[in-house]
């Protein structure tokens, strides 16, 4: 039976230093060939994704959830209103936190990213395992990618969500007390440090988009399956009918697991896809 299988990117499809194994390549492109639709479900925007060299997909979800794409069409576009990018905005730019607008356009930042971004960067790199240098390398393609704003300029119309840099765990529950209505996650380092706090659009998550993508499809339930390493795939767990967690995931993603698999950089993916009959 032909499977619809939903992947998180960073961590599951691709290492945390943006590199596609072979194997996971090789996996996605005979699954795809056995019939298999196979789809990304990120936190990152679109305009992120095209800076990674992944293999060919059936669509995507980005955004935790805030745009879903099938084919090349757009499905469902939901992201944060002018004015509450206004609001966060001005909010972090208050207590000088380096942030960046998540946009299909491209990814916009702050004065403060550039001068916070590298260091965090860099202790998200070493978190996931990387030395030095690497991380460094990393860091600087990370930063590299952003367009930088300033004033009023910021104030875009076409965010998916904001990321903005922690500069204690408090400032993500003061951002969640300021920002009831809107959607607040941690995402970072080793064992799932929160490095950084988002903040996107009220009732959007991946759990929520990949019903807006099945709905699209005429496509059931049971016929999905997630693939995830951290706590924001947790909610794609909740629908889907099977689910795997990665070896490099958290203990939260793993105990929710219907299976969990090996690493991503030790064929991860392509172990799971085996195990699944999916190739």
């Amino acid at each position: 039976m032909r499977k619809i299988v939903f992947l998180d990117v960073d961590g599951t499809l691709i290492n945390y230093h943006a590199q596609l194994p072979e194997s996971a390549a090789r996996a996605v492109n005979e699954a795809r060939a056995n019939g298999h639709k196979v789809y990304i479900c990120t936190g990152c925007s679109k305009a992120e994704i095209e800076q990674r060299h992944l293999c060919d997909l059936d669509g995507m979800i980005g955004g935790n959830g805030a745009y879903v794409e099938d084919a090349g069409q757009v499905v469902m576009h939901h992201g944060l209103s002018k004015e509450e990018v206004k609001q966060i905005v001005d909010w972090c730019n208050e207590r000088h936190l380096g942030f960046y607008l998540e946009a299909n356009s491209g990814m916009y930042c702050n004065d403060y990213m550039y001068e916070q971004g590298p260091e965090v960067m860099i202790k998200y790199g070493q978190g996931k395992g990387a030395d030095l240098e690497k991380a460094k390398e990393s860091a600087n393609h990370f930063i590299n990618g952003f367009i930088h704003l300033q004033g009023e300029d910021l104030y875009r119309d076409d965010v998916n969500k904001i990321s903005f840099i922690l500069s204690d765990y408090q400032d993500h529950l003061d951002s969640k007390k300021q920002f009831p209505t809107l959607e607040a996650n941690t995402w970072g380092g080793k064992g799932e440090l929160a490095l950084f706090g988002d903040l996107g659009p009220s009732g959007i998550t991946k759990k929520h988009a990949i019903e807006v993508l099945l709905e699209h499809l005429h496509a059931s339930v049971e016929d999905t399956i997630s693939f995830g390493d951290a706590k924001i795939d947790l909610s794609m767990f909740d629908l889907c009918a099977f689910n795997v967690a990665m070896g490099n995931g958290g203990p939260e993603i793993k105990a929710a697991a219907d299976y969990i698999t090996s690493d991503v950089d030790d064929d991860g993916l392509y172990n799971a896809f085996k195990y699944l009959k999916l190739i």
